[in-house]
Formats: C-alpha cells, structure tokens, sequence
C-alpha cells in the first residue's frame, strides 16, 4: 500500500470532492436515494458547493489521499442546535461534534481511509473543547453504522425523516466520545 494521509483540504481540492461525491453516492447509494436524487446530484454545481464548504469558518473538510490518489473525504465541525436536539427538542448539556460527511471511494475502501479521517476530525474536535459527536446514517446502510459502531459510537434513540424526491430515507443519530480507536 502506498502511504496514506489525511490533511485538511484547499478551495483547489473541490472538484476531487464533488467527483468523490458523485461516483460514491451512484455506486453506493442509488439504491437508498434513487435515480431522481441521484440525477439532481449529477445536475447540481457540487463544485462550487465544495468550495464554499471547505472555506466556511465552522467547519472543516479533510481529504485522504492514497499516494497521489484522493479517496475520500470528512466534513466536521461544532453540531448546530437542531442536528444535537433530542426528538422532543430538549438541548443535551454538552455541545457535541458533528461529522456531516464522511466519504471513501469504495474501491478504496477497508484500506483504513475511513478510520484515519474520523480519527483526525476528531481529534481537532477534542482541541477545539468538544467531547463527544454525533454523525446521521441511513438506517439501512449497515457497513456505515458497523464503521461507527467499530469506534464506539451507537444509536441514541433520535431518528429523521429526509425526502428524497421519491420517497423517504429514515436516518438514525449515532454518538459517542472523541476518544477512540477503531477495532476490527
């Protein structure tokens, strides 16, 4: 295996994201979304979308990269209000992280990428004061939720209902602390 690194991206790393993006949700993700959403997805100017991303003050994107490969990304940062409520609204005491994304090509995957980039987001959550995090996962999307659950992150019990043009995807909140190591 090549070296791998994780490092934070640059405004000129968002077309390898948003190709990232594209190729993983088509391959890993039709069947969850559906051609529609995934059709959008393809129409949309991710690109410009990455670049606002990567630049927003409250959030940061990483990238892995595999020699000189990029193959995938994690986007994390303080959880807004409404992403840490409880379902009844309720705020939790701690002010907890949240990785909105984290992505790995899949044919780059089970090489580590996934563990490196949560690792690191993590730890730049910890220096930034935060504990604990939280991350949204399709509920059906079991080599996701077996990732998180290998860091020791599980289901809280909140649950979300997103739309996605052609009918709904149930997501369930996992959280655990920002300190871990992944296991096999």
């Amino acid at each position: 295996m090549s070296a791998a690194e994780v490092r934070p991206a640059k405004p000129s790393d968002a077309a390898e994201i948003a190709r990232i993006q594209r190729l993983t949700w088509r391959t890993a993700y039709a069947g969850l979304l559906g051609t529609e959403a995934i059709a959008e997805l393809d129409a949309a100017d991710l690109e410009g979308t990455w670049a606002e991303t990567i630049e927003y003050p409250d959030s940061q994107v990483y990238l892995a990269a595999e020699g000189t490969f990029t193959v995938g990304y994690c986007v994390a940062g303080p959880a807004p209000r409404e992403e840490a409520a409880a379902a009844d609204g309720t705020q939790p005491e701690d002010a907890p992280g949240l990785i909105a994304a984290l992505v790995v090509e899949p044919r780059w995957g089970r090489r580590g990428h996934g563990g490196r980039l949560l690792g690191t987001a993590a730890k730049d959550l910890r220096e930034n004061g935060l504990s604990r995090g939280i991350a949204w996962v399709a509920q059906s999307d079991h080599a996701t939720l077996s990732f998180y659950r290998r860091a020791g992150w599980n289901p809280d019990g909140t649950v979300r209902t997103l739309d996605t043009g052609r009918g709904t995807l149930r997501e369930v909140r996992l959280t655990g602390t920002l300190e871990f190591e992944l296991t096999r």
